[in-house]
């Protein structure tokens, strides 16, 4: 005859994972004051928004503004253009085009485009202008 097995259940486990979780929620509870003191910084820290793919181009475009003396360094009040500087964050643009491509939704494409467009064209009218000397 077959030997019937007999299962055994070990209901001690339920209440031993309970107890596991109700630690660790505990734990997580006490630790978010500290947490929210570190990533603070201090009073000077201000919120900061939500990521976003509009929000980076925008910071860009800002930051191209600036190079090309259009807005004032936001660290010295001055507006002086950097050329170089604002070509290669047009450039970066330009290369998240290229690396986005096929992947942004029509409203991100159109932003990106429309931003790259007039950069480009900002970028060519505040071209220092060169007088050939006549002969």
């Amino acid at each position: 005859m077959a030997e019937e097995k007999k299962i055994i259940i070990d209901e001690d486990w339920k209440s031993q994972v309970q107890a596991e979780k109700e630690q660790a929620a505990k734990e997580k509870t006490e630790a978010k004051p500290a947490e929210v003191e570190a990533d603070s910084g201090g009073a000077n820290d201000v919120p900061m928004p939500d990521a976003s793919f509009e929000l980076l181009l925008t910071t860009l475009a800002t930051e191209a503004l600036v190079a090309m003396g259009q807005l004032p360094h936001p660290g010295t009040g001055k507006m002086e253009a950097q050329r170089n500087q604002a070509k290669y964050l047009i450039d970066t643009l330009d290369v998240l085009r290229e690396k986005t491509k096929n992947n942004l939704s029509p409203d991100e494409h159109q932003l990106l485009e429309s931003m790259l467009h007039q950069l480009r064209m900002l970028f060519i009218q505040t071209a220092p202008t060169t007088t050939a000397a006549a002969s």
